[in-house]
């Protein structure tokens, strides 16, 4: 999700292994545990983005992929995350680059060159990634936006995505990947009278629609889906909870509020990044879809 241009450096592991030696005296050697790899890629929700106290994004270790693998390290002692997410990052920059530094030009030849570097070590693959792209559709809600977000700049996100999903499989067979759609930071207009409450309709519908092709997308890659989007009950018009400070409102907005820093006061709000608990969610979800509870 975009909100700032951070530069990242690529992790680098390195196995140390004991070697027994005839001569010298004798050692009792720890049993060396092979290295593994948890891979992380994507966008600033891959990096665990939220708003400091100024109210600027900033990367935390409080992220979905940080929450995830402390999970999956209690019994994989030998197991490192590696974070190769771009706040800001598209799909058409994960595949070109243009925002975060990497050696190898972008994201997706980072990832390529890790994943092959590392080929039978690596235990796990999550990716978000298409949130950004669709802009005209956030952005400004008028028919030119709207024809440019359904007609370009969704078809052109599902179709990168497909490409960034063949390049990580041939670089890492057999590994396991799953992918993540997206909950809507939108649905926090609700609170702004008839015209938000129009908005957060309107969103739903798209978003909807637009989440529906990713998993598609993943799906005919043979790709998990980790369903943030029901996870957050997007769809939840329905139901209503009351939210301190807030009121009551429909179930879905009260989760954006709950989730994320969308509803904040300034100077951290509004901020569509998930907060802890919000980013705990998505990590329970990725572990679900993952098979790995």
């Amino acid at each position: 999700m975009r909100r700032v241009r951070v530069a990242f450096a690529v992790a680098a592991a390195a196995v140390v292994v004991t070697a027994c030696s005839g001569s010298g005296p004798a050692r009792h050697h720890a049993q060396t545990v092979p290295a593994s790899y948890y891979l992380a890629l994507g966008d600033s929700l891959s990096q665990g983005v939220q708003p400091d106290a100024a109210g600027t994004s900033v990367e935390t270790g409080q992220g979905y992929a940080n929450q995830l693998y402390a999970v999956l390290r209690r019994g994989r002692p030998g197991l490192q995350l590696v974070k190769l997410g771009c706040p800001g990052e598209t799909t058409a920059t994960m595949i070109h680059g243009g925002i975060c530094h990497y050696a190898g030009g972008s994201q997706l030849a980072a990832a390529a060159a890790f994943l092959s570097a590392h080929r039978g070590h690596v235990f796990l693959v999550t990716i978000d990634i298409g949130a950004n792209d669709p802009e005209d559709c956030g952005s400004r809600l008028s028919l030119r936006a709207l024809s440019a977000c359904v007609g370009t700049d969704i078809p052109d996100a599902i179709d990168n995505l497909k490409s960034i999903l063949a390049r990580l499989q041939a670089a890492g067979p057999g590994v396991r990947f799953v992918g993540m759609n997206y909950y809507l930071p939108t649905l926090a207009e609700w609170r702004n009278g008839m015209p938000g409450q129009a908005i957060a309709w309107l969103s739903e519908k798209l978003a909807s629609g637009y989440n529906d092709l990713l998993n598609r997308a993943y799906a005919a890659s043979g790709v998990r889906v980790a369903n943030v989007f029901g996870a957050f009950d997007t769809s939840d018009f329905g139901n209503k909870m009351a939210v301190p400070g807030i009121g009551t409102v429909p179930r879905n907005v009260a989760l954006i509020c709950q989730w994320t820093w969308e509803c904040a006061s300034p100077p951290r709000g509004p901020n569509q990044h998930a907060n802890q608990a919000g980013y705990g969610v998505i990590a329970r979800t990725f572990l679900s879809a993952a098979g790995l509870q």
